[in-house]
């Protein structure tokens, strides 16, 4: 993440003017390549393996020095809450609490990444919290020490934190970076409907014997992305279509274009395909928001065509 000031470094969209003595940070969404839950934890959390991609879906956060000890976080998107739940306001209280600082702040949050998704829209903007509210307030915590705290906001806010793209291990929080040398168009389709993590593990089957990932974080390194689309893998898709056969058959009109691969995002309900260029990612797009879906599917889903990043 970096702090934005510039107009003209913004990411491409339709973002609102930048006030003022204020600042931006953009806090992008994620993909995962491969997902496999290796076993039930002892403390109630699963242990996973995954591959993490950053992607080029954002959201966006303004941030002002706000009266003292001042906690105002406000929200283009009147249906997400902005209350002391909202991980924005964790991280704020958090740093508080470890810095001593009782400065106040105001946040405004431009909501683009769908939730209940799959694609870590929460998670990213926790971390765009804390790094912002560090440069705010001036409080000089270097990467380290704000992905350690990060841990205590959620397993995957440290990722948000590092290099575009991570191999995660333990709940998630165990970090070690890929290279992410090559951009691979996306398309991702998100259906009308959202998934709830917790009631997704719930159904989960832990397997006996794991996925094994190697192959393709060693395709995804390489660039091979034909390959990577064949070798994508994540446990918790068929739990995920057990509780909404509706985001199924929206994966499965998906598989019907020719693509690299798709697969379901973390624990859904986004789906997204591997292109082989983003002529093929624009013109996938432009089918489906003529209409080219399965009868039964009255509701559109939303759909975006981006790329994962590079470092």
């Amino acid at each position: 993440m970096r702090i934005i000031t510039n107009p003209l470094e913004f990411p491409e969209g339709d973002w609102p003017a930048l006030a003022a003595g204020s600042f931006r940070v953009f806090a992008p969404a994620k993909i995962n390549l491969h997902l496999e839950i290796l076993k039930k934890r002892l403390d109630g959390y699963h242990e996973i393996e995954t591959l993490m991609v950053q992607i080029g879906l954002y959201d966006a956060l303004d941030f002002e020095l706000g009266d003292n000890k001042e906690e105002r976080l406000t929200c283009d998107r009147t249906d997400l809450s902005v209350g002391e739940e909202n991980l924005i306001i964790k991280a704020g209280r958090l740093l508080k609490k470890e810095t001593g600082t009782q400065q106040g702040f105001r946040i405004h949050l431009m909501k683009r990444i769908p939730w209940a998704a799959g694609l870590g829209g929460g998670s990213s903007d926790g971390a765009a919290a804390l790094w912002g509210l560090n440069h705010l307030w001036k409080l000089g915590l270097n990467q380290k020490e704000l992905m350690s705290l990060s841990a205590q906001l959620g397993s995957d806010v440290a990722f948000f934190l590092g290099s575009a793209a991570a191999w995660a291990t333990g709940r998630g929080e165990i970090l070690e970076p890929v290279p992410a040398l090559f951009r691979c168009p996306l398309v991702l389709v998100k259906p009308p409907m959202g998934l709830s993590t917790a009631e997704v593990y719930k159904r989960l089957k832990v397997p006996e014997f794991a996925h094994n990932g190697s192959e393709c974080r060693q395709a995804f390194e390489e660039g091979d992305f034909s390959k990577l689309g064949s070798l994508m893998f994540n446990r918790l898709q068929e739990p995920a279509f057990e509780i909404s056969p509706t985001v199924k058959r929206y994966y499965e009109q998906l598989q019907q274009v020719p693509t690299l691969g798709c697969l379901l995002s973390g624990s859904g309900s986004c789906c997204f395909a591997l292109c082989e260029t983003h002529q093929d990612a624009r013109s996938i797009a432009e089918n489906w928001s003529r209409g080219l879906r399965p009868d039964e599917l009255a509701a559109p889903a939303q759909i975006y065509v981006t790329a994962t990043l590079t470092d």
